[in-house]
């Protein structure tokens, strides 16, 4: 393999990891210790048993949200660099040029 692709594979591999680490230690470790487990709120701010006024929740989801979004990213730039074939030397476009300039 290239080491364009090589490199491609590791950012891709680097960003699922994260995506997949980010969101077991942030969303579903805040929505199994905390969301889900405290019913001293009003009955009013809660639904599905989920406490939409709590702090940690206005912290958490937009810093997950940004976090998936540069790993998604890195993971699309990634790939792109996995599958994108290598550019042809340009000694070679010279010659295929020259070639269809003499004809």
């Amino acid at each position: 393999m290239a080491k364009d692709k090589i490199i491609g594979l590791i950012v891709m591999i680097i960003g699922i990891l994260i995506l997949i680490v980010y969101t077991m230690g942030s969303v579903v470790d805040l929505w199994f210790t905390t969301l889900g487990g405290n019913p001293n709120w009003d009955i009013a701010f809660r639904l599905f048993g989920v406490d939409w006024l709590d702090w940690r929740l206005f912290v958490v989801l937009p810093l997950w949200i940004i976090v998936i979004l540069i790993a998604v990213i890195a993971i699309w730039i990634g790939y792109s660099m996995l599958t994108t074939p290598a550019p042809v030397p340009l000694e070679e476009l010279e010659e295929e040029l020259a070639a269809e300039s003499s004809e």
